[in-house]
């Protein structure tokens, strides 16, 4: 399943498509059941039911869930038609027959459909019915390309997709990345043709015949004073980048040293290129010291490496990364950029800011938890707190990774989830009523001042 992907529901309207609907969202880690109450069963399992089939998927479909529907295609198309409006902007939508027999997806093909309707037909042991052409005829998908890709001119796509379904010959020039994903294809390339397709790292201009892919491979590297202007960091990146004929689309990710984690002229540098911002300790940087082009003493006494953004920079394109912009510097920034001989996988580059949400659910009724609150619990990967509290979250808390502990634990709790947040991960610390006057805000940053931690200060806690 494609990694920017939400979890599916699987979506069953009688109780003959819930044992069906079990073995689907068995296929999918993180998928959730859902089901038509009045059609329900006494004492059936699932996450979750609903009364109106349409508002249901009304409601699936605005929030960009993906959804299975154990049902007749027609009952999917008449309830979503007149929401339908940019397919750029729909979710994965599939139908699956009640006896498994045809999985078919109706919206969304390159946008996740196609892949689940593939992994669902092997686990059925039927076939896919897949209609979009350039799926069919050569197993791409210009419009879809791997996680971290992006399309310089995306427009481009559709014409190059048409012409090689219409025979016509398109040429691929491969220039940085590993582009296997279309080289394997079944696609008969010419040596120079009209239409092209690029693969680079370069800036490159609007072209109607052209279709720029940009592969993540390039690793921005950077340092800062502490407090430093945002707008100068952002500025000495784009134009290290500019002059060196750079694309910021090919900018896999923004890294710098464990200490920057909480610097939000590195952040706001990430949130502009629209790419993560990724951070290792001054012990893996300084093991890259004799690979610098500019290694600084003065730097190696403050921080403990010697080198931030040049190290940053090769440290994340990887041990065959090659440095192609050394050191840059402007009055209180630095920017460096390595490229990688493959693609640049931001989740295995050191680490990510930590992020320790405090979140009060209330009474314990969904229905009377804030949207901020409900927000907060979905996008944490780590749950921490008292045991019937979590239980509280019922399908809020499916898919999360557990860490339940009785009353009377709530500093080992705190401990716990500030020890998850440093280490990169997302965490929701729960609590009953409203955090901040009954519950464990205060003992948060009461633990974080008394312990004087390093890790635990670069934590973003809300």
């Amino acid at each position: 399943m494609t990694t920017t992907m939400m979890s599916p529901v699987v979506v069953v309207l009688g109780q003959g498509g819930l044992v069906l609907g079990q073995r689907l969202c068995a296929v999918l880690p993180g998928a959730r059941l859902h089901a038509l109450k009045s059609r329900l069963a006494a004492g059936a399992v699932v996450d979750d039911t609903f009364a109106d089939t349409a508002a249901h998927l009304h409601r699936l479909f605005a929030d960009k869930i993906p959804i299975i529907g154990v049902c007749a295609a027609g009952i999917l198309i008449r309830a979503l038609a007149p929401m339908l409006a940019d397919k750029q902007q729909e979710p994965p939508v599939l139908a699956v027959a009640h006896d498994g027999s045809s999985v078919v997806p109706l919206l969304g093909g390159h946008h996740g459909a196609n892949e689940l309707a593939r992994t669902l037909a092997g686990a059925l042991g039927v076939t896919a019915a897949i209609t979009t052409a350039g799926d069919l005829r050569f197993g791409l998908a210009l419009d879809e390309p791997p996680p971290h890709w992006r399309a310089g001119h995306p427009l481009a796509a559709k014409n190059i997709m048409a012409a090689l379904v219409d025979g016509r010959p398109v040429t691929l020039k491969v220039e940085a990345g590993d582009a296997g994903w279309i080289e394997t294809a079944h696609v008969p390339f010419a040596d120079d043709a009209a239409l092209t397709i690029r693969v680079t790292d370069k800036a490159a201009p609007v072209d109607p015949h052209t279709l720029v892919l940009h592969p993540p491979v390039l690793a921005l590297g950077v340092g800062c004073a502490r407090a430093a202007s945002a707008k100068e960091l952002e500025a000495l990146a784009f134009s290290t980048l500019s002059e060196a004929g750079l694309s910021p689309q090919a900018v896999a990710c923004v890294v710098s040293v464990d200490v920057k984690a909480d610097e939000p002229a590195v952040h706001a540098l990430a949130a502009r290129l629209g790419v993560p911002a990724r951070f290792l300790p001054a012990v893996t940087l300084e093991a890259l010291t004799p690979r610098l082009k500019n290694p600084s003493e003065t730097v190696f006494r403050e921080v403990g490496c010697h080198g931030v953004a040049e190290a940053s920079a090769l440290a994340a394109a990887g041990s065959d990364g090659e440095l192609i912009v050394a050191k840059i510097k402007s009055g209180q920034a630095t920017c460096a950029v390595a490229r990688a001989t493959g693609t640049i996988d931001p989740a295995r580059v050191g680490c990510a800011r930590g992020h320790l949400h405090v979140v009060g659910i209330g009474p314990g009724a969904p229905g009377w938890r804030t949207p901020e609150a409900t927000a907060a619990v979905t996008g944490a990967r780590h749950l921490v707190g008292y045991d019937l509290y979590l239980d509280l979250l019922g399908e809020a808390a499916a898919g999360k990774i557990r860490h339940d502990s009785p009353l009377g634990e709530e500093t080992e709790r705190v401990r716990t989830a500030l020890d998850l947040a440093a280490s990169g991960e997302s965490v929701a610390l729960i609590c009953s009523g409203d955090p901040g006057i009954y519950a464990l805000a205060s003992l948060v940053f009461e633990t974080v001042e008394r312990h004087s931690r390093p890790d635990w200060g670069r934590i973003e806690i809300t």
